[in-house]
């Protein structure tokens, strides 16, 4: 497909200058769809690949899921890394980025745990950006693949197996740059779980610094109907919200 014939920006679009980030819209530009479920909005990745990075710089996503960092990345001029254990993922990447920009960014798709990314060497990376699951609130292989970290329930030992991943990241991120992490948090027996403080809390234990915590309104959450009735029988609160944390490497 043609740049002629496909949109490759958002009709209207505002670098945010707020720790409040609302989206309500999915993107619908390029080849960006709502249909990989738990994905992240186009315009949280534009946003962040814009304040963070520059033309030409190098990113990470090291769990690409529905491949719109990638689609961002390219409209971007921005070169990238894709990773991911799941090859429904990196198989609908691949085909997501299949339009023609006028750059020359470069795309490198790959099927590796992020816990060890051997390939990446050290200090290579400009920025990284991903979106990782919430524990096993969205299973995406269904316990097929062993490294998935969708198929953990206990939060603990996800957690644990979240901070190999960052102590990787910190590895490959060049000292001064930034990793942007998306993520948020569940209950467990009506019982509110901090699941996203848990995992900054592993990533400032590895050497990052948090620059930013960056609320982000859920609207792809329906407060309506049944667990609106669940909501006031039980009386606890919907979650509404995510965490998107900025970390800096300073040394």
């Amino acid at each position: 497909m043609s740049e002629k014939e496909l949109k490759l920006n958002p009709d209207e679009f505002e670098l945010e200058c707020t720790t409040v980030w609302a989206f309500p819209r999915r993107g619908n530009w390029a080849t960006h769809t709502s249909d990989w479920r738990g994905n992240w909005s186009p315009e949280v990745a534009r946003n962040l690949i814009l304040r963070y990075s520059k033309e030409k710089d190098h990113l990470l996503d090291c769990m690409i899921g529905g491949g719109t960092t990638a689609i961002e990345a390219k409209i971007l001029n921005r070169h990238i890394t894709c990773i991911d254990v799941n090859e429904e993922a990196l198989e609908r990447t691949r085909k997501s980025l299949e339009f023609e920009v006028d750059n020359k960014a470069k795309q490198r798709v790959v099927k590796c745990d992020a816990r060890d990314m051997g390939f990446i060497k050290d200090n290579e990376i400009d920025f990284v950006l991903t979106h990782p699951p919430y524990a096993d609130i969205i299973k995406y292989s269904k316990g097929k693949i062993k490294e998935d970290l969708s198929g953990i329930h206990d939060i603990d030992t996800f957690v644990d197996e979240i901070e190999k991943v960052a102590k990787e990241l910190f590895r490959v991120l060049k000292k001064g740059k930034y990793c942007a992490i998306l993520m948020g948090d569940t209950r467990r027996n009506k019982m509110y779980q901090p699941l996203a403080f848990k995992v900054m809390e592993r990533f400032l234990k590895v050497g990052f610094v948090l620059k930013e915590d960056i609320i982000k309104r859920q609207f792809n959450c329906k407060a309506t109907g049944f667990w609106v009735t669940k909501s006031k029988e039980s009386n606890f609160l919907l979650i509404m919200h995510e965490h998107l944390f900025v970390f800096q490497k300073i040394n």
